[in-house]
């Protein structure tokens, strides 16, 4: 790693204020950022752990359910409450990554670093989540803006995710063996907002709706509408892991089962 100078701010001003100078980054759980470091591909001067800014929590209504941005994966797939309000979400953070990833990583720094393979940007996508920061709140339609980008302005930190419950939802991944992170995750949701479809791991941009699922699910909520329906492979990610072609076959079959686990 490179020098850097560490600060753990006790207010979210505080930790604005800090974010505010140059080069200076966020530190969440640290998942991805710490290997980052180690692999010297960034270069910061400022790192502003985010760990002591009281960011964590489960509240749930019967409308809703707002998670802290410090809240761990862990936390989230043991909630009682979380489990009956949106069983799907609880199901998702309970397959992300293994044990020691799920006790450090947080749904604020997943959003925030907006991997396009990590499985949590689909439930805010299908969901039609609210992301909350310091400054404003951010519809879930405008905040993912492509591989690693979102509508985060610099110095912005995220706060809590606002849920709307859904009357179905489920998430299945096809995930690699090894990272365990989604070759395709598809969740589905019929809800306050309709019905969205949200796909994850397959697109060179990230995390996207699948329209025409959405349109056959709406007129008709089983497996079966999803019959002939064609993800064309153009856009989506190839590589050693899974060809654009068969990433495209596996969101059909993914989609499928989801809709099947939604019930």
């Amino acid at each position: 790693m490179y020098d850097f100078a560490y600060q753990k701010p006790t207010s979210l001003a505080d930790a604005v204020k800090a974010l505010g100078g140059e080069d200076a980054k966020a530190l969440a759980g640290g998942q991805t950022f710490i290997p980052v470091l180690k692999q010297r591909l960034n270069k910061p001067s400022v790192v502003v752990d985010l760990s002591k800014l009281g960011l964590t929590g489960i509240t749930v209504t019967g409308e809703a359910v707002t998670i802290g941005a410090m809240t761990t994966h862990a936390t989230v797939a043991r909630s009682v409450d979380v489990q009956r309000a949106i069983p799907g979400l609880a199901k998702l953070a309970g397959g992300i990554g293994d044990k020691e990833v799920r006790y450090r990583g947080t749904i604020g720094g997943s959003l925030a670093n907006n991997d396009p393979s990590a499985c949590y940007p689909s439930a805010v996508l299908a969901l039609g989540a609210t992301i909350k920061t310091d400054r404003r709140s951010i519809d879930a339609d405008n905040y993912f803006q492509g591989m690693f980008t979102t509508a985060l302005e610099p110095g912005e930190v995220i706060v809590s995710v606002t849920f709307p419950v859904p009357g179905k939802a489920a998430y299945v991944k096809f995930k690699n063996p090894a990272s365990r992170y989604a070759m395709v995750g598809v969740f589905v949701a019929k809800g306050p907002k309709g019905v969205r479809v949200a796909i994850t791991g397959a697109g060179q941009g990230g995390v996207f709706r699948h329209k025409a699922f959405e349109d056959a699910l709406t007129k008709n909520w089983s497996p079966d509408a999803l019959n002939g329906i064609v993800t064309p492979a153009d856009g989506l990610n190839s590589d050693i892991h899974a060809s654009a072609e068969y990433r495209a076959h596996l969101i059909g079959v993914i989609a499928k089962r989801a809709v099947v686990a939604a019930g």
